[in-house]
């Protein structure tokens, strides 16, 4: 069977942990962070990506969570996909409950997982465009974006280099004077996915 797979850099860590060795995926494509702020443009180059590959995979992991416009994406789709679970990428690694468990403990929390922590400071100022205006330090629109914030959470799924994303998390929390926090996750639900994925390719080849 031949299983692509098209998503979120973000997530990237995690979907090659547990497919890299796999070799019924054939196919690997990962598509820039923050696609998400242009939610109708991202819907459109996620479904470039998948039906492109029509004829040449029996499915697709969509290494993608509801991210605000994928709802009925597959409808669209000329290749049968498996998505995330979540409405966004953090409800993948942590689960709906605990992601409702940690806004409890802090409404205003950031959340951060390997992929973003990866991002850092760097990342967020070209996400945003901080750096667009001319002649005003991007640090200055970031202390305005997160004045209401009060923690910053690293969600460790236990992928990569870990001492380097949490040197990253401490860099972007120091930045935007928040407190780092960090905790851990398990990869049950994309592992679910992944297993999903294989199930619907091998009934279809």
């Amino acid at each position: 069977m031949r299983i692509g797979i098209v998503a979120c850099e973000v997530l990237k860590h995690e979907i090659e942990h547990l497919t890299k060795d796999d070799p019924s995926f054939v196919h690997r494509e990962y598509l820039k962070f923050a696609l998400h702020e242009d939610a109708q443009n991202m819907k459109k180059l996620i479904i470039k990506a998948v039906n492109e590959l029509e004829g040449k995979v029996d499915a697709v992991l969509l290494g993608y969570a509801i991210c605000q416009s994928l709802e009925n994406v597959a409808a669209e789709l000329k290749v049968p996909i498996v998505m995330m679970p979540g409405a966004d990428c953090i409800e993948t690694l942590l689960g709906v409950d605990e992601c409702k468990a940690e806004k409890k403990k802090c409404m205003m929390t950031w959340f951060s997982s390997p992929g973003w922590a990866e991002v850092g400071r760097k990342g967020f100022i070209e996400q945003f465009h901080l750096d667009s205006v001319e002649g005003i330090d991007p640090q200055y629109f970031m202390d305005m974006m997160f004045d209401s914030y009060e923690r910053y959470l690293f969600i460790n799924t236990g992928v990569g280099d870990t001492e380097f994303f949490l040197k990253q998390s401490k860099e972007f929390a120091d930045c935007v004077n928040l407190r780092l926090e960090t905790r851990t996750c398990g990869l049950e639900r994309i592992e679910k996915a992944v297993a999903d994925v294989k199930e619907l390719a091998a009934r279809r080849c």
